[in-house]
């Protein structure tokens, strides 16, 4: 038996240091009313992990850990006030600073790894998941006539499966308009569907020495230059492999060079599935399952959804609904190192499950995660 909560335990895997230098860089303790930055995180952290549905949820729930709220570097519980008034004014900025901080020390540390591609280059899934909000309450959010929404445009790291680089948007923003800002990797490759078959943007990409598998929209007009043989040991859903050209005028003045375009038959939906890719030498067994892979990032996009709180908010500015979809993403990746620690093989919704009955139970994290039974 430990003296310290569970909760207490997933909080000390945080870099504390590197969040203070933030804090500086930020000025964020500037007008703070005796609620420093650590300790709105920590709350909002808390709002996460045990789903509070309001900041009454929040400041109710700390102050029930009375004699454990030292052990989470806070001296007392907010009030439901400096919640609100944080959430409002403190800078969203801080918050994601710390989820990139934090990807880099305790993502490498948890060892995410994949193999199942034998190519060496970095692999990046991109898309974008809309996320509803009332019109009403959240103006600022425009969407339709009387609908709100936010866009949260994701580029997921294949390794891990968490987001390498987030721009969040209102819902009015096209797919491939928010991508023109992600980061770019030379030679990685970023995957993603027909929404960001834009050629102007697939020509900058080109331009860094970053290769792509793109979902062609329908109406494509090219010219075929050379069939390629499929090889031996194809996929039996591999239909085509050939180097194109773009025929359309406007087309071919964004992208000028050749392509590969490869067509596979998607059994489970009965349709075939029609990409291009500006990598002339990988199989096309590769570049199939490369955009088989894709269906990662719409698991992560649920997974957030379903077991996270992020789908209503507990503050209606903008800053308060960024530091709430930030505040989310460290969650998320706390319980991914929390998995990748543990010897049980826990299924994501079961952790955090658990981690909800237990926040304020004194038991040893590892043990609990090795034997939770």
């Amino acid at each position: 038996m430990t003296n310290v909560t569970l909760f207490s335990q997933i909080i000390s895997l945080l870099d504390r240091p590197s969040f203070q230098k933030l804090v500086k860089k930020h000025h964020s303790n500037k007008h703070q009313k005796g609620y420093d930055s650590w300790t709105h995180l920590v709350a909002m952290l808390f709002c996460q992990f045990a789903k509070s549905q309001s900041v009454r949820d929040i400041s109710n729930g700390l102050k029930s850990a009375t004699g454990n709220l030292n052990h989470l570097g806070i001296k007392n519980a907010p009030s439901k006030s400096s919640v609100s008034y944080q959430n409002k004014n403190r800078n969203w900025e801080l918050f994601r600073d710390f989820y990139y901080e934090l990807l880099q020390h305790l993502g490498q540390q948890a060892g995410f790894k994949h193999t199942k591609f034998k190519i060496k280059s970095k692999i990046f899934l991109l898309d974008s998941t809309t996320i509803s909000l009332s019109l009403s309450m959240f103006d600022w959010a425009k969407y339709k006539t009387a609908k709100g929404a936010i866009k949260m445009h994701t580029l997921l790291d294949y390794d891990g499966n968490l987001p390498a680089y987030v721009n969040m948007t209102d819902g009015k923003t096209a797919d491939n308009k928010g991508a023109y800002d992600i980061p770019l990797i030379k030679q990685s490759v970023i995957v993603a569907d027909r929404f960001y078959n834009d050629f102007h943007l697939l020509n900058v990409w080109d331009s860094n020495s970053v290769f792509f598998v793109i979902r062609h929209k329908e109406n494509l007009k090219f010219e075929t230059v050379k069939e390629l043989e499929l090889p031996e040991n194809k996929h039996p859903q591999l239909l085509k492999d050939e180097i194109i050209t773009l025929s359309n005028e406007s087309s071919k003045e964004k992208y000028k060079g050749k392509l590969r375009r490869v067509v596979i038959w998607n059994e489970e939906n009965q349709c075939v599935i029609e990409l291009i890719t500006n990598n002339l030498r990988w199989c096309a067994n590769t570049i199939s399952e490369l955009y088989k892979s894709r269906w990662q990032i719409e698991i992560f996009f649920r997974e957030i959804k379903q077991l996270l709180h992020i789908k209503s908010f507990i503050g209606t500015s903008p800053n308060a609904v960024w530091i709430q979809i930030w505040t989310a993403l460290i969650t998320i990746l706390l319980l991914k190192v929390l998995k990748a620690m543990a010897k049980y093989n826990w299924y994501l919704s079961n952790l955090i499950a658990f981690i909800r009955l237990n926040l304020f139970v004194k038991i040893n994290l590892r043990k609990w995660l090795n034997e939770p039974f």
